[in-house]
């Protein structure tokens, strides 16, 4: 029997004709969105894959031999995992400037994030000069950039504008007196742990500003893409503002605190004031020893990579993310 008098068979290309229908124009919102997404990343990933994939591939194959520069271009000689043994086992230098840059890490991100959020909360207030108050905060990303100053003339900019010759953490201190709040929370009973983190906090004013431009902007986008409605709502029901930034506020940026979170560690390992930068740096291009200096780079790559996995992991848990 042909499948023009077979009902089931009818029925079964209809049903395929209709999930087809379905598959490609009533596709959910949440489908679109991801759509969305997806064609608005997908520059980024075609860029990162077309310029990265060569050299990160070229410098693994560099980070297993030994380099030797020709008069026609180089040689390789493969020497397996000696540079990272080396690297990890030799090189105690590497060793102390890796654990520094995280314990600097772990130190800053809790500042600059807290520093941030309630900076993007100010500035999502209404008042006056608010746009020259978001503009501000947003200079010394301006500053501190490549294209305009280099660290060294952003450095003689803060001494002048502190009108002296002291660096940026001696003219905080003298600007905030961070011994005399020492004291005043040391006498108050707070710990000593608690104490000097404060008083660190407060040394480190200038570089936590330096650093917060952009999450700055990032929460403020945040903070303005949640609904006047739902405030509105919560107060009719007799919430407080305390409780409005608990249960409304706080859950509706988390993801933005995620973002800013990878943002803030792959910015403060990559930056130009890390020690260990330099040193990768200086290892390839002064003592030309592009082997070894490879996989220092591959090994701090490892490093970051998995505190970057087990804090996404942690934070992307707590996220709340609005259907």
């Amino acid at each position: 029997m042909g499948a023009k008098g077979n009902p089931q068979t009818i029925k079964q290309v209809g049903k395929g004709l209709r999930k087809g229908i379905l598959t490609k124009k009533n596709r959910t919102l949440a489908q679109k969105r991801a759509k969305a997404g997806y064609l608005f990343v997908l520059p980024f990933i075609i860029g990162g894959v077309s310029f990265t994939c060569i050299p990160l591939i070229r410098s693994f194959i560099f980070s297993l031999s030994k380099l030797s520069i020709t008069a026609t271009g180089y040689d390789l000689h493969y020497v397996g995992f000696k540079n990272y043994v080396d690297v990890l086992t030799v090189d105690a230098y590497f060793r102390v400037q890796l654990f520094n840059s995280v314990k600097e890490m772990l130190f800053n991100l809790p500042l600059i994030l807290i520093f941030s959020f309630f900076a993007a909360s100010l500035l999502n207030q209404k008042f006056k000069g608010r746009t020259l108050a978001r503009a501000f905060f947003f200079l010394p990303v301006i500053l501190a950039s490549g294209a305009i100053l280099t660290s060294d003339t952003s450095s003689i900019i803060m001494q002048q504008i502190t009108g002296s010759g002291q660096s940026a953490a001696e003219a905080s201190d003298s600007m905030f007196t961070s011994n005399a709040i020492y004291m005043f929370l040391y006498n108050s009973g707070v710990s000593e742990a608690y104490t000097q983190y404060i008083v660190s906090a407060i040394d480190r004013i200038y570089d936590i500003v330096l650093f917060s431009g952009v999450q700055i902007l990032v929460f403020l986008a945040g903070l303005q893409s949640i609904s006047p409605d739902y405030y509105e709502a919560s107060m009719i029901e007799g919430a407080t503002k305390w409780e409005n930034f608990w249960k409304i506020t706080f859950p509706m940026v988390s993801p933005m605190i995620l973002v800013n979170t990878i943002y803030t560690i792959i910015d403060s390992f990559v930056s130009e004031q890390n020690e260990l930068i330099e040193r990768i740096n200086t290892v390839m291009y002064t003592n030309f020893k592009f082997g070894f200096g490879s996989a220092m780079a591959w090994v701090y790559f490892i490093v970051v990579f998995i505190i970057l996995a087990i804090v996404t992991r942690v934070i992307s848990k707590r996220v709340f993310y609005y259907d």
